[in-house]
């Protein structure tokens, strides 16, 4: 056995110390009799010596300055070598060795370890705690580690002999207590619950919760906090029964205690080496599990209780360009999930059983030339056809049984830009920027609605889909209502998708005339990039109204927009470029022509009038949803790193606090024993965080990214 010799250690960043030694302090489990048997049953790990050298070279540079030049002397963490390492893992499998150090090192940056240097890291421990070499390798699959012990064996360590720990009571665990979640919770979910991306099936964004209201909402507090792995994060958390549930960047899934925050279980997926990284939109909860999209483009079936996989379904072919960042919604015991990216042939809405992930539908989001719709894309062949991705949850109406997903531009402009196909066809380029009303049961469409044809500029649909029962002439209809980023409101009915009726909310410049009957919108031609010329346009490319969602109280019909006063530039790239989405422009920001330097607005509309009920508007692009609650409150946030309450009746704000880092996420309210809370996680570097800070050059937020949820309550 070789020792690490005792060269000065590395500052190359934090090493394995601090996460393991934290395992050896928190979760040391002695080599009991049922431990020692489950360890005779694996066969004993086998490395090489090269395997050893090499993860010595990786521990230098990484570990070393945790836990010291010999595995066992290192000033910030417990030792990786000796009796209590060697007790501690004795029970466990090779692999849970792996995957401890793979999901949680380097500490700075943790994730990040290829395989085949884990495995080596892995490969030194067992080294270093008297295993010899031999001619096998370990392998680097942790999936061949789960039948394979370390091969040491006891040798004391842990607790001193004798010792006891004074009695200490356990702290209550609400997984406990937590019951499956029922199809009536998700028809009409308990108002202490967020069970939904945006509550409901209808997507509202509203809480019936009132405990906070606009006369004590001044003495918010933060009632606990939680870090979150380092990146975006634009995630809702789901709550139910008193557990929150939240998403983390690198594909990670924490259970918390939703009173005060107790850390219950970690699920991380180890991500082929490939494959970076994507922020998530939403999850879902149905049963008794949890179901996540994945950034190598599968939803995998947690149990909510133990965070452990139920089942694993691949929905997207990675190499094709299919990725999620959107989320999962579950209805009729079917969780169904959108596809982005630039695949040819264009995007999908897939549908899996709840029960045993096996595949039920697919629906593409473009039609080939032969299918219904088909001809709108000037006779280009299908493969030459992509876009329509479906960048966030679907909606759900248990009325008409129908589940509403909206989609995206084209990421190719060009070859619909111009009416120049064959007889029979047209450049609408469906089913971009549209609402697809599509059966749970089998993925039949029932109807769609294109709320806008041959889309030029990528102010695209594709955001959420409100369901509501609203007075059109004297009649109440269930209509879908949804807004673009030009902040055009589209009002269509929820049974057959025939168009109702707009509100334009006049912060567009490209829409020159809305059909009446038909709901089709007419572009400017003199705004249609391609001849050479600088174009001005409103709104920016980010959107008047783009990823934050509308919040809608159902009580008074009014919605809540958070929306961003820009415009555009649209500018001719040199000779030989393509220009975004190959329109042969760049887009630059700009303020609004008559822009007096405030950026962000809150608007409340009375969506069943048309009539503006108030504005609020602020330095600060906004950067959050909105979030109504039955206290009568908004709230809302911003890029300055503010998250604000407002007075729903005349948009005065009540109270706002100064975040870590910019919210980017939805708010949520949820309750736990009658105390209401109000959460939001930061976490910057999704679009609007990049796309709107050369307007406020002034606000400086935190180069480093760390994303965290807070959690209010009142004292």
């Amino acid at each position: 056995m070789r020792v690490p010799d005792r060269r000065r250690p590395t500052d190359r960043g934090w090493g394995l110390g601090i996460f393991l030694g934290a395992v050896v302090a928190f979760a040391f489990v002695p080599a009991t009799v049922a431990g020692q048997q489950q360890q005779q049953r694996r066969t004993p790990a086998g490395y090489t010596a090269e395997q050893a050298d090499a993860g010595f070279e990786q521990y230098q540079q990484r570990c070393a300055v945790c836990h010291g030049a010999n595995l066992d002397d290192g000033p910030f963490a417990p030792p990786l070598r000796g009796a209590v390492f060697r007790e501690t893992w004795l029970p466990r499998s090779v692999e849970a060795l792996f995957r401890l150090t793979a999901d949680t090192m380097p500490q700075d940056l943790p994730g990040t370890l290829d395989d085949e240097t884990v495995t080596e890291l892995v490969a030194l421990m067992l080294q270093e705690n008297g295993v010899e070499p031999g001619a096998a390798a370990l392998p680097s699959d942790p999936d061949l580690m789960a039948d394979l012990s370390p091969g040491w064996s006891s040798q004391g360590g842990g607790l001193s002999p004798g010792a006891s720990l004074p009695p200490w009571p356990a702290p209550w665990n609400p997984l406990a207590a937590m019951q499956p979640v029922t199809d009536e919770m998700l028809h009409d979910p308990p108002a202490e619950d967020w069970l939904l991306w945006r509550r409901t099936y209808g997507a509202y964004g509203f809480s019936p919760l009132d405990r906070i209201d606009k006369d004590n909402v001044a003495d918010l507090r933060i009632a606990w906090s939680w870090a979150l792995p380092q990146g975006p994060n634009e995630s809702t958390p789901i709550v139910h029964d008193g557990v929150l549930f939240v998403h983390g960047y690198g594909d990670r899934v924490q259970a918390l205690n939703a009173a005060n925050g107790d850390f219950l279980w970690q699920y991380a997926r180890r991500l082929p080496g490939d494959v970076s990284p994507s922020l998530k939109r939403g999850m879902s909860i149905y049963g008794d599990r949890l179901f996540v999209p994945t950034s190598d483009a599968h939803v995998v079936a947690l149990d909510a209780k133990t965070g452990n996989v139920v089942w694993d379904t691949q929905v997207g072919d990675l190499d094709a360009g299919l990725r999620m960042t959107g989320g999962t919604l579950v209805a009729r015991g079917k969780v169904m999930v959108g596809t982005t990216g630039r695949h040819e042939g264009g995007n999908y809405v897939v549908a899996l059983d709840a029960q045993t992930g096996e595949e039920a539908w697919r629906f593409g989001t473009i039609p080939a030339p032969d299918d219904p719709g088909g001809h709108t894309w000037n006779g280009i062949p299908h493969v030459e056809r992509n876009g329509a991705s479906v960048w966030i949850p679907g909606s759900y109406d248990p009325v008409s049984n129908l589940a509403f997903f909206g989609t995206g531009n084209t990421y190719d402009t060009a070859p619909i830009r111009d009416p120049i196909g064959p007889p029979g066809t047209n450049n609408d380029g469906l089913y971009l920027d549209a609402t697809l009303a599509l059966s749970p049961d089998t993925g039949e469409l029932a109807w769609h609605f294109q709320h806008q044809a041959n889309g030029q500029w990528d102010l695209d649909w594709a955001f959420e889909r409100q369901i509501a029962e609203l007075p059109f002439d004297g009649e109440t209809k269930s209509v879908v209502v949804t807004i673009g980023k030009q902040a055009i409101f589209d009002f269509v009915e929820t049974a057959t998708g025939k168009y109702v009726s707009s509100i334009d909310l006049g912060l567009q410049t490209g829409i020159t005339y809305i059909d009446p009957v038909t709901g089709r919108k007419t572009q400017d031609p003199t705004l249609i990039p391609g001849d050479g010329e600088t174009k001005r346009l409103c709104p920016h490319v980010g959107g008047g109204r783009s990823w934050q969602p509308t919040a809608y109280d159902p009580r008074t019909n009014i919605a809540y927009i958070p929306i961003i006063e820009a415009c555009m530039d649209l500018v001719p790239v040199g000779e030989g470029e393509r220009g975004s989405l190959t329109t042969g422009v760049r887009w630059t920001v700009r303020p609004r022509p008559e822009s007096d330097g405030r950026y962000g607005r809150l608007e409340a509309i009375n969506l069943a009038t048309g009539e503006t009920a108030w504005i609020s508007r602020q330095r600060a692009p906004q950067t959050t949803a909105a979030l109504a609650t039955g206290g009568g409150l908004v709230f809302a946030g911003s890029l300055d790193r503010r998250i604000g309450a407002y007075d729903a009746a005349n948009g005065d704000r009540l109270w706002s606090t100064r975040l870590t880092e910019i919210p980017n996420a939805p708010p949520i309210t949820y309750a736990v024993d009658g105390r209401q809370y109000v959460a939001v996680i930061v976490g910057s570097g999704g679009y609007l965080t990049r796309a709107y800070s050369a307007l406020a050059p002034e606000i400086r937020n935190p180069p480093d990214r760390a994303a965290a949820l807070f959690v209010f309550a009142l004292p």
